[in-house]
């Protein structure tokens, strides 16, 4: 970005006196209304002063970039001052700021999404380097600072021996516009200046650019997190010494920040000398059967929580109101029984689909999806797609960025613009218009046909899906496959039919149970620390947890996990035979009283009583299988012996 193209010599000023802020920005006002800048300068000195009232526009070195958005603007452009004696009275991010510097900017509120970002992206990232700002401040006239605004930056022929250390460094700022950028260049300079290498990843609204490979972390000494929002994939860097602060902190004092990192590192106990292994690095484009799985987890992992909060809140009104006769409470509009129905209600059946294609999106095309996704799950919630269409939305929204993201490329100036104004906005009509006018007809007679051929299923083909469900739950507890078999359960409530999370959630419990029995009544055939896990395991059932089995299916999976699948399978089978129904999303036991059926205390003895007798099922396999094992074991060892006794007289003979 040309800085001259918005400026001019007649809206600079070098070594200008004031005494106070105001009076700076009321000068640079009147200096643009001059020039023919403004229709209005009260309107636009107004605006800037309520600019001012909502965060500091001062930086630090002596720096204050004060602007406002207004129709009082004719067209973009800014004006500058340089201060004869430096203003204390400025507002600013560094507190010790002592304003010298002041450049105003004006932008008609057209442009408030696109000229404003791009300029003030541009001049937060220039100043960033402070050979720049001082040939600013040491310019005499207004010729002179002008055409410094866009001079060239000389190669300096830098004395600076290389130490041979590296430093990583992650920036994160909230907005992911300015200070993730300036502050990564500032550590790179400061970098540059000891000799040391500095790798940058910056985490901004345009994703996570330059990002930090795994060989890379090997070499490294440090890392320095400048973040002011939650640092993606923390855990990458967990073997380095770390110093963690603020986004702005590099801009104040970067040489401070890599001499602490350097000193963390030289007092770190020395890494173990790894054997030279190739590192294998994570592909920046996934095979795409890869992606598709990675997204559908990370959606799945996002509403979990949602599922669960709104089907627990919902369960408490309803269990309230059948506990205490309050009907009539629940049931009236406005009511504070009515209330909690509604809010759990609307975070399953309003939030649920939007979350989910969100962040299916957000897998594939980083925070720009973001948008499009949430679109996409509304698009599926109008034309009643339900979860299948919140689904194939959510890949959509995240493909279409991907695109958009490799066809329009932007770095440094216009990638806030692109990211948070280009990227969204195309993304949500184009994912919009793909699912209200294209494909919602199909989907929603697809979801609809699913729909039917659920509720058509009764007899053997429902004991068929019981088994398959039981079975998927139980064949990795809480992986991909037990994944699936939720999504399709949540899908299906949310069509309307509450057979199969019934069976899911009665499944959930038997692998804890049978483990917890197993190494009870089969205590001698397991170790001392299984039968303490296995204490405990039954617990984790009670809550629907089924990951409390995993240490018994690592050890031994060609074993456990059939004993599993086996207990669970039956359960499945016996609820849905006799077509047990849970309504509201839950885990565990807290399922009990909500489930429905012929009657309620009939429901609830089926779906408790198939889960136990599941459990009872995998109990018995688990202690078969674990007493065959162990007697394999000695005859084995024996073999072994026997042979190695044999060798030995073969040798003395």
């Amino acid at each position: 970005m040309e800085l001259q193209n918005l400026t001019s010599t007649a809206l600079i000023h070098t070594n200008v006196s004031f005494t106070s802020k105001d009076e700076a920005i009321q000068y640079l006002v009147e200096q643009l209304d001059r020039e023919g800048k403004l229709h209005s300068k009260e309107e636009f000195y107004q605006s800037v002063v309520e600019r001012e009232t909502l965060s500091a526009t001062g930086f630090e070195g002596g720096l204050a970039i004060p602007h406002g958005k207004s129709p009082a603007v004719k067209e973009a452009s800014f004006a500058v001052a340089t201060l004869q004696s430096p203003l204390d009275d400025w507002e600013s991010i560094d507190e010790n700021n002592r304003v010298e510097l002041v450049i105003l900017l004006a932008i008609p509120e057209a442009e408030a999404g696109s000229t404003h970002l791009s300029l003030l992206s541009e001049l937060m990232t220039r100043m960033a380097d402070p050979a720049y700002k001082e040939r600013l401040l040491q310019a005499k006239t207004s010729k002179a600072l002008y055409a410094a605004l866009d001079q060239e930056e000389e190669e300096k022929e830098r004395a600076v021996s290389h130490t041979g250390k590296t430093i990583l460094a992650v920036t994160a700022c909230p907005a992911g516009i300015a200070h993730t950028y300036m502050a990564a260049e500032a550590l790179v300079r400061a970098g540059n200046d000891f000799g040391v290498d500095v790798l940058v990843e910056k985490q901004g609204a345009n994703g996570v650019e330059d990002r930090i490979s795994k060989s890379q972390v090997a070499k490294a000494d440090a890392v320095i997190f400048a973040a002011d929002v939650a640092v993606k994939d923390k855990k990458r860097f967990s073997s380095l010494p770390k110093v963690t602060t603020t986004v702005a902190a590099p801009l104040k004092n970067a040489e401070g920040l890599l001499k602490e990192a350097l000193d963390k590192a030289e007092k770190a106990p020395a890494r173990q000398e790894a054997p030279e292994v190739e590192v294998e690095e994570e592909p920046e484009d996934k095979p795409f059967k890869t992606e598709i799985k990675d997204s559908v987890m990370t959606g799945i992992s996002y509403i979990i929580p949602i599922i669960v909060a709104g089907g627990m809140t919902l369960a408490f009104a309803v269990l309230v109101s059948q506990a205490f006769g309050l009907q009539e409470v629940y049931e009236t509009e406005g009511s504070w029984l009515w209330l909690l129905r509604q809010l759990g209600g609307n975070l399953l059946g309003t939030l649920m689909v939007p979350v989910l294609a969100a962040y299916m999106a957000y897998s594939i095309g980083d925070k720009p999806a973001l948008g499009p996704g949430f679109a996409a799950g509304i698009c599926a919630n109008l034309i009643g797609s339900g979860f299948l269409g919140g689904m194939l939305g959510g890949l959509l929204a995240g493909y279409i960025i991907k695109f958009l993201k490799k066809k329009l490329q932007t770095t440094g100036t216009f990638s806030g613009f692109v990211s948070f104004w280009l990227y969204p906005v195309l993304g949500t009509l184009s994912v919009g218009c793909i699912m209200l006018f294209v494909i919602g007809e199909p989907l929603a007679a697809l979801n609809q046909g699913l729909i039917s051929w659920l509720e058509g299923m009764s007899g053997k083909n429902a004991i068929l899906l019981g088994v398959i469900l039981g079975a998927m739950v139980s064949f990795d507890l809480g992986g991909p496959v037990n994944k699936a078999a939720y999504t399709f359960c949540i899908g299906a409530m949310a069509s309307g039919n509450i057979m199969p999370y019934a069976a899911f959630a009665s499944v959930k419990m038997v692998s804890a149970f049978g483990v917890t029995g197993a190494t009870i009544f089969g205590k001698k055939y397991f170790t001392k620390p299984e039968q303490e896990i296995g204490k405990q395991t039954w617990l984790l059932g009670l809550a629907g947890i089924t990951e409390g089995a995993i240490p018994f299916m690592i050890k031994d999976p060609l074993r456990v996990i059939p004993s599993l699948i086996a207990g669970s399978a039956v359960t499945g089978g016996i609820v849905a035979y006799f077509d047990i129904g849970l309504g509201v999303p839950g885990a565990g036991i807290f399922s009990l009283a909500l489930v429905e059926g012929p009657s309620l205390f009939v429901a609830a003895s089926i779906w408790l009583g198939a889960a136990l007798i599941g459990a009872f099922i995998s109990m018995v396999l688990l202690i078969i299988t674990r007493k065959n094992k162990l007697k394999k074991q000695p005859r084995k060892r024996k073999e072994k012996n026997d042979e190695k006794q044999v060798e030995m007289k073969e040798a003395v003979s």
